[in-house]
């Protein structure tokens, strides 16, 4: 079962917002940060379903591994202060 990052930074509003740096403009939110993490799971199944690349394939990006999203500047600015998640996607059957 893969495992992706997500990323979860408090706004000013109290609001937890949560984005997958392999997944490019996938973005939810939640109130508390348990009801962030329960949207980012549907919200990768979610997305994962209809997901398409850049090129037009519908290959599921590579889970990058938190090391290797260390080694990534944006992410690493990105991540700052914020709170770092592994979510599952177990693929539908």
């Amino acid at each position: 079962m893969p495992v992706y990052i997500a990323l979860i930074q408090k706004d000013a509003s109290g609001t937890f917002n949560v984005s997958f740096p392999d997944f490019p403009g996938v973005v939810t939110a939640g109130d508390s940060l348990d009801e962030a993490i329960a949207e980012a799971e549907e919200t990768l199944e979610y997305a994962a379903e209809d997901w398409r690349n850049p090129d037009g394939s519908t290959g599921l990006p590579t889970p990058r591994t938190i090391e290797q999203l260390s080694n990534d500047p944006t992410f690493a600015d990105a991540a700052d202060g914020g709170t770092i998640v592994e979510i599952d996607y177990e693929a539908a059957e």
